[in-house]
């Protein structure tokens, strides 16, 4: 067998071998658990880590070849000249690859917020290195280029704390109302008035807790609770 294509069999080798060692890498990386705000991070870095590992294992193969090796000895000696008119040429797409990187650091969003952005909304699905993918209400696809999100204001829905808020509210008597309100409450909870009705007055107990708690459950111990505090104070 000819030494040139020796060589491009030992090139092809070193390509197969460098694609399954990024999927083995991706593969390994993707079987995690995570939260949010990590996932995205994490999804960005994937990615990264994969078009790493494959760039540099193309450019170790091609190098094998002496023919290749001597042109990329040529693309060397002008490297200057060629690294502009690529930069150029790319400037739009490695914009979006540097947002996307800032994106996954800052986090204005994260996988599974619903966001708007210019007017649309949606759930973001995937944060990729150039685009970012929104599912809308209807069940579409939008694709929002990763350097218009950095530089586009976004509105979240989702995060706005690592607490969210319960309420349980209870109709008490208006000529009780200044006794009762201090009954019901207690530290670390709001207690408000939220609406008169004739003899009677609502009252609205609410309470910050974990964003990862059980809700439903959370607001259900809040009524139970005001409805002993109430119970205690003869109301």
């Amino acid at each position: 067998m000819p030494v040139f294509w020796q060589h491009v069999l030992i090139a092809a080798a070193v390509i197969a071998a460098t694609w399954l060692l990024a999927k083995l890498v991706d593969w390994r990386l993707a079987h995690k658990q995570l939260a949010p705000d990590v996932a995205t991070r994490y999804r960005v870095l994937r990615q990264v880590v994969f078009v790493t590992i494959v760039c540099v294992g193309v450019f170790s193969a091609l190098l094998v070849i002496p023919q290749v090796r001597a042109v990329a000895g040529a693309i060397l000696a002008s490297s200057a000249v060629i690294g502009l008119v690529i930069g150029l040429a790319a400037q739009r797409t490695i914009g979006n690859v540097v947002a996307g990187v800032l994106i996954a650091l800052a986090q204005p969003l994260r996988l599974g917020d619903l966001v708007e952005v210019e007017g649309q909304s949606g759930v973001v699905e995937q944060i990729g290195l150039t685009y970012t993918w929104l599912r809308t209400p209807d069940n579409d696809r939008l694709v929002v280029p990763n350097e218009r999100l950095a530089s586009a204001p976004i509105l979240n829905e989702t995060i706005r704390s690592s607490e969210t808020v319960v309420e349980a509210s209870v109709q008490v008597p208006m000529a009780r109302l200044d006794e009762l309100l201090q009954a019901v409450h207690a530290d670390g909870e709001d207690v408000y008035v939220t609406d008169l009705a004739g003899a009677d007055a609502t009252i609205a107990v609410r309470k910050a807790v974990s964003g990862d708690a059980d809700t439903e459950r959370e607001a259900s111990n809040l009524r139970i609770e005001l409805a002993r505090r109430l119970a205690r104070s003869g109301g």
